[in-house]
This record gives C-alpha cells, sequence and structure tokens, in this order.
C-alpha cells in the first residue's frame, strides 16, 4: 500500500494521543523481544501499524481488555509447503491463523514439481488474497534430482521471470546439494541468479569442506538438522538453522538445547509438512514453541526465535516486534509457557469469522495429473538373483532412512515381503505421463500384517507410491488413486478401508479443512487395523522418494543409493 502524508499524520496524532487510535490492547502483559521483560503496557493500533507501546493511557475507537493476557509478536512459519497441509491455500490460512502464524516463507515446490509455471503462479496469485501473510520463495530443485521423473522442469530462466512478482522473496530450499557440490551448468545457473536475493537451503548432514562449499554459493539457511553436533556446526558457520517440527520430523527435541539468548537470533522455527489432523490435534507453531519451553528453554528466547529472529533472517523489517512502527501482527496470549493462544490480531485486524469471508481465491490447476494407466499385480513382482538385497529403513520421525542388507523370503526367482522382520514392498510408478516407470523394493518398520497402502505424494516428482504385503492389494489401491486422480488409500484382501480424495495437482483437496480432517481420522483408523502404528504414515511413506536425504530411497528410477548418487540394483 502506498504511505501518504496524512497516513503519517495520523499515526502522528494517535503515538501522541490527540486522537483515539483506531485499535487498543488495554493493559496487557506484553513480552518485550528486545529485552524480556514482561511489561504492564497498553498496545496502541493505527490502521495496521502499532503506534504506543510502554503506556497505560491510550483511548481507542476499539478496545480490547488484555490485562489476563500475555502479548507476543505473530508467529512466523520459515519454511513451509503448504501443499503439505492437503488444502487449498484459503483453508491453509484458516487453520494457521487462529493459532497465532500471521506469517509464512512457502515453498510451493511440490505443485511446481507436478505442474511447473502454472503451479508457482497458482500460489503467488492466492497469496495476494489471504489473510495471513505468505511469502513465496520459488522452487529451486523441479525437478529435485535427475534419479527421478517429474512432471514439469524449472530452468534458471523460467524461475528469473517470477522474481518481480508480489509476495515473491527469493530462492526455495536448494536440495540439490550434490548437484551444487558437482558444479552442475544447470544448478549453478540458478544459483548464479540469485545471488543479489535470498537463498534457501536444505542441506542434511552436510559438514566439513563440503558445507564450506555450499555455503559459498550464496546460501543461508537450513532446516534439515536433527542433531547437536550437526546444528552447531551451521551455527558457527553462518547458517540460520531453522528448527523443524512436522508431521513426521520432530527436531524439536533434538535441538532445544540450542535456544537461549545468545543462540536465538540465529535460530527459527518451521514446519515443514504438517498435516491439518497433526494442526488440530497438536497445534502449530504454537505446538514447536511450547515443546521448546517444556524442554526447559527460557521463553524469551523460545519467542524470540519464533518472531523477530525469523523475520530479521527474511528481511522483514517491519514485524517481529511489538514496538511503534512496526506491523500489527499481535497474538495474546492465556499462558506464556504454553503459548496457549486466545486471540490474534493480524495487520491491525481481530481474527474471526468474518476475516475470512468473501475472499475470492483464483481457481485451483493442476486437476487430471494423474496419467498413469491401471496396473496388475503382476506389475509389482520383484525378480532378483537370491534372497538378499537391499532395504530401506525407516528411521521413526526422521526422513533420513538407514540402507539395510537382508535376506528376505525367495521363491520361484522372486524376493518377497516378510512381515516377521517387519518388511514389506515398496513400489514408486511414475504418473505424469512421460514414461511408465516402476521402481521396486523393500522397506522396513510399517508394521503391517497386511493389506497396502498408496498415495500421490512422493516427494518431489510425486509420483504414485503404494508400500504392501500383497500384490494385488498394491494394484487396487494404485488403481483407485487413479481413479480418484490422486490421494491416500487404505485397502486389505481386495476391499477399500478409506480413503482421500486429493485432485488438486494429487496433492490437494478441494473440500474444507475439516472434511479432510475427518477423512484423515478414517484412514488413520484403518491403517492402524493394517498393524502400522506410525503416527502418520502417509507422510512417512512421502519421504521414501525423496532422493536427496540420505541413505537409501527409492524412485520410479528404483533404489537410490544417494550417499553415491546413484541407482542400484535389487541385489545391491
Amino acid at each position: 500500500m502506498t504511505l501518504g502524508r496524512d497516513d503519517l499524520k495520523r499515526r502522528i496524532d494517535q503515538a501522541r494521543g490527540s486522537r483515539e487510535a483506531d485499535l487498543v490492547v488495554k493493559n496487557t502483559r506484553m513480552l518485550d523481544m528486545a529485552t524480556g521483560e514482561i511489561v504492564r503496557t497498553d498496545i496502541a493500533v493505527c490502521g495496521d501499524v502499532i503506534v504506543g507501546t510502554y503506556d497505560l493511557d491510550y483511548r481507542g475507537r476499539q478496545e480490547i481488555d488484555g490485562s489476563r493476557y500475555f502479548a507476543v509478536p505473530g508467529f512466523i512459519d520459515t519454511h513451509v509447503h503448504p501443499e503439505s497441509t492437503l488444502v487449498l491455500p484459503d483453508q491453509f490460512d484458516r487453520l494457521l491463523l487462529g493459532r497465532g502464524t500471521t506469517t509464512a516463507i512457502a515453498d510451493p515446490h511440490e505443485i511446481a514439481n507436478v505442474l511447473g509455471t502454472p503451479g508457482l503462479e497458482y500460489f503467488i496469485a492466492a497469496a495476494g488474497v489471504l489473510a495471513m501473510d505468505l511469502r513465496i520463495n520459488l522452487a529451486s530443485c523441479v525437478p529435485a534430482t535427475p534419479l527421478e521423473t517429474s512432471g514439469a522442469r524449472l530452468d534458471a530462466a523460467a524461475l528469473v521471470a517470477l522474481r518481480g512478482r508480489p509476495q515473491v522473496l527469493g530462492l526455495a530450499e536448494f536440495m540439490n546439494f550434490p548437484g551444487v557440490l558437482a558444479k552442475t551448468d544447470e544448478v549453478l545457473d540458478k544459483l548464479v541468479a540469485f545471488q543479489d536475493g535470498h537463498i534457501d537451503g536444505h542441506a542434511p548432514l552436510l559438514g566439513g569442506r563440503d558445507l564450506n562449499a555450499y555455503l559459498s554459493c550464496g546460501i543461508r539457511n537450513c532446516h534439515e538438522s536433527t542433531s547437536l553436533a550437526e546444528a552447531g556446526e551451521k551455527l558457527r558457520k553462518g547458517m540460520q538453522v531453522l528448527i523443524r517440527d512436522g508431521s513426521v520430523t520432530r527436531d524439536v527435541h533434538a535441538l532445544a538445547p540450542l535456544i537461549d539468548i545468545t543462540h536465538s537470533p540465529f535460530l527459527g522455527f518451521c514446519t515443514d509438512d504438517r498435516t491439518p489432523l497433526h494442526i488440530v490435534e497438536d497445534g502449530h507453531l504454537d505446538h514447536l514453541i511450547r515443546t521448546a519451553i517444556a524442554k526447559g528453554r527460557p521463553a524469551h528466547a523460545v519467542y524470540r526465535a519464533a518472531t523477530w529472529s525469523a523475520a530479521n533472517h527474511f528481511g522483514l523489517k517491519d514485524r517481529g516486534i511489538l514496538a511503534p512502527g512496526r506491523l500489527a501482527d499481535i497474538v495474546l496470549l492465556d499462558d506464556l509457557d504454553s503459548c496457549a493462544v486466545a486471540r490474534v490480531i493480524r495487520a491491525g485486524r481481530p481474527v474471526g469469522p468474518e476475516t475470512f469471508a468473501g475472499r475470492r481465491l483464483p481457481p485451483a490447476v493442476g486437476y487430471g495429473s494423474v496419467k498413469r494407466a491401471p496396473v496388475s499385480a503382476t506389475d509389482f513382482a520383484v525378480p532378483c538373483g537370491g534372497p538378499t538385497g537391499p532395504v530401506i529403513g525407516l528411521r521413526v520421525n526422521q526422513i533420513v532412512t538407514d540402507a539395510l542388507t537382508l535376506a528376505l523370503p525367495y521363491r520361484a526367482g522372486e524376493r518377497h515381503p516378510d512381515p516377521a522382520q517387519d518388511v514389506a514392498k515398496v513400489a514408486v510408478l511414475e504418473r505424469h505421463g512421460r514414461n511408465g516407470n516402476i521402481g521396486r523394493g523393500f522397506v522396513k518398520g510399517f508394521g503391517l500384517t497386511g493389506g497396502a497402502l498408496a498415495s500421490s505424494i512422493g516427494h518431489d516428482a510425486h509420483n504414485i507410491i503404494t508400500v504392501g504385503l500383497d500384490d494385488a492389494d498394491m494394484a487396487l489401491a494404485v488403481n483407485r488413486l487413479i481413479e480418484l486422480q490422486g490421494g491416500f488409500v487404505a485397502v486389505r484382501d481386495g476391499r477399500v478401508l478409506a480413503e482421500l480424495a486429493l485432485p488438486v495437482a494429487g496433492l490437494m483437496s478441494d473440500q474444507s479443512a475439516e472434511d479432510v480432517e475427518a477423512d484423515l481420522r478414517h484412514l488413520r483408523a484403518a491403517v492402524r487395523d493394517l498393524g502400522c502404528q506410525l503416527a502418520e504414515p502417509f507422510v512417512q511413506m512421502a519421504f521414501l522418494p525423496l532422493s536427496v536425504i540420505p541413505h537409501l530411497k527409492i524412485t520410479d528410477h528404483g533404489l537410490i543409493d544417494v550417499d553415491r548418487f546413484q541407482v542400484i540394483g535389487l541385489d545391491g
């Protein structure tokens, strides 16, 4: 918005108290991000900007009694894929805003890997009409690597064409760190094009001189640290460490000891991937904040990381602290330590049902994106030279996997699942209508006693992935997904037990967040009846094809040894 002389006059008058403020939060307990003090004060707002603090005598045309609340700045999710909430953007911000997340730094690279530029343009357009502030980083790795088949390809020129759009901050997580270290031309072209802007990082387990090389290319942060040693090295080398807690990746517990007054300016919080069911049950950034405080971390440092530190890192200098001249994104809490959100004020306006009324989202894109012919049980046979071979090993609450070598049942030249060892079959099927590839393998850790699961969400190319003990059930699950044009399916003994349709690019529902939550609850019950006790089995499945996360993964090309960055055979 254009700020004029009259706007400044109004701010001056309201700040000095010669005119009533537009809004005043009266007599609240404000957490000062600079000093850590909790002070009794009014917070006066003119339009969308705070004009007064450290004063108890402001008058407002609208007043909120803040005497029983704590006031903190709006929370900033520093890295999130909105598509992973499984709902459209207008449902996404309705889920988040009431929980105190007023700003999110989005990387829509899921839809970009399916649709390319139209997917990015959809989210850029949607960001302009949302109640929350959704900033966009442009998907840097489409496809993520050459070891999978994606639905689109974005080169440096395609990204540069979008960088001047409203809401666009810079370049999203640079996942292809092997491509950086290999000095691949296409990779370097993207980094060169954004050297004068922001570049997000993604460097799991990277250290030493390889980390030095990665950082020397202008990359500024990482949300993939899973240990204190890894995060500590990245901090010492100038990276902003974004502490993540999503539906699978739960890193707050491991990294909480980092959060103190010294380190907090160099930290942030992010969710990355979090489902509506998880948000409803546990929360969003409010969950990360209370978890960190419950681990004994100082509340001031925790809230600073979730607000001011995040804003400062991304160049959002107008927010992150409750002070005159800053954006009036205010969260009122019943309790500071438990981050119990009572009310939210976004850009000077209290959030309520009217906040989300009357918005006109751009038409959804990506219907009809699943272009896979039906399959049969024989498509899932795994012919091998013997019983012993590579098996993907899940790590609970992590997306890093182990490269195991196990002996499995072997009959008629084929290797088979082994429930006794908790080993199921896994397959990834290309679904963009390009080549019909099927990658086959085995995975340990799902706990299945029968049946099969299938999903059209498989990071990052989003081909179809299925895990199961029975080939016929795997075929049924995949074929039902094709009929739904994307989603999640649980099958046993030739019968579909539960499903969620995700027809928008095979990633998102066009229904309400409440409808999606209900379907996810039904799916959770069905999957547990299949023996799987993982908290988020479909999210865990989605990371099995992510060939930039160590150590053993699977794409439509086959099994991927991430450490060597190559396809390997079923016999190792």
